[in-house]
């Protein structure tokens, strides 16, 4: 009798498994947060949010736009610095020492031109972008359960050799929205350890679902919470703002 009390458990969470795929998890997700054609005629995003260092409150302005364009705007004590800059073809970044503005290198600057291509999702129609997604089970972040999904993305070139980008998405299982997305780190000193993304307080902003509170950092060492503001949906800003300062 345990044995087949056993067995019939064992189907049954099989059986709740394969009722979903990641397909129908994806779809539902952008159902549930305004609809795929909403989110596809998105042309741009800006966040106001504060990050906390230490106890201190550090306020940022994000800026994300359709066309591949992004700059961080860090107001500390009382500059205002441009970190993560990028024009579509030139990215850049602030040095907090000299103060002056440099170019990242070709390597990242491609993989910034990738990745940036994700917008305002990586998900929205990831087999139309080359990626592929598979539904790994069930599993419970923080006492909720979630579904895990693996999103295999193109490969990045970084020093020379080619590697895996994947990105692993847990799904609340109730509403469907991801609360957790993990990858690899593929360079520099934290290389092969897990970088977390943890995602909570949804809000809607113009029909369509954002988190508003975030935690980033690295699985096992600790997160650093993001709380955003507000957000501004199809923000307009002169392409100025984007473009390496030249003359310094």
């Amino acid at each position: 009798m345990k044995k087949l009390l056993s067995l019939c458990l064992v189907i049954f969470a099989v059986t709740s498994l394969n009722a979903q795929t990641a397909d129908e998890i994806i779809n539902n997700y952008f159902e549930n947060t305004g609809g795929k054609e909403a989110w596809l005629n998105l042309k741009g995003i800006k966040m106001n949010a504060k990050v906390n260092q230490g106890g201190l409150e550090i306020p940022l302005e994000i800026y994300q736009m359709a066309d591949g364009r992004q700059l961080t705007k860090i107001t500390f004590q009382g500059l205002t610095i441009k970190q993560g800059v990028f024009d579509g073809t030139t990215l850049w970044n602030t040095n907090f020492q000299t103060m002056k503005a440099e170019k990242a290198d070709a390597e990242a600057t491609a993989m910034m031109a990738q990745e940036s291509q994700d917008f305002p999702d990586a998900l929205v129609n990831y087999v139309a972008r080359g990626y592929t997604a598979e539904l790994i089970g069930k599993e419970t972040i923080d006492g909720t359960e979630t579904f895990k999904v693996k999103l295999t993305k193109k490969p990045l070139t970084i020093d020379g050799q080619q590697v895996d980008n994947i990105n692993y998405y847990y799904f609340e299982s109730e509403n469907f929205v991801p609360i957790l997305v993990e990858t690899t780190v593929k360079q520099g000193p934290q290389k092969g350890a897990i970088s977390q993304t943890k995602m909570s307080e949804y809000q809607e902003v113009g029909g369509l679902y954002f988190p508003f509170a975030l935690e980033q950092g690295i699985k096992g060492v600790g997160t650093a919470p993001l709380k955003i503001d507000a957000i501004v949906l199809n923000p307009e800003l002169p392409a100025s703002e984007f473009a390496f300062p030249e003359q310094q």
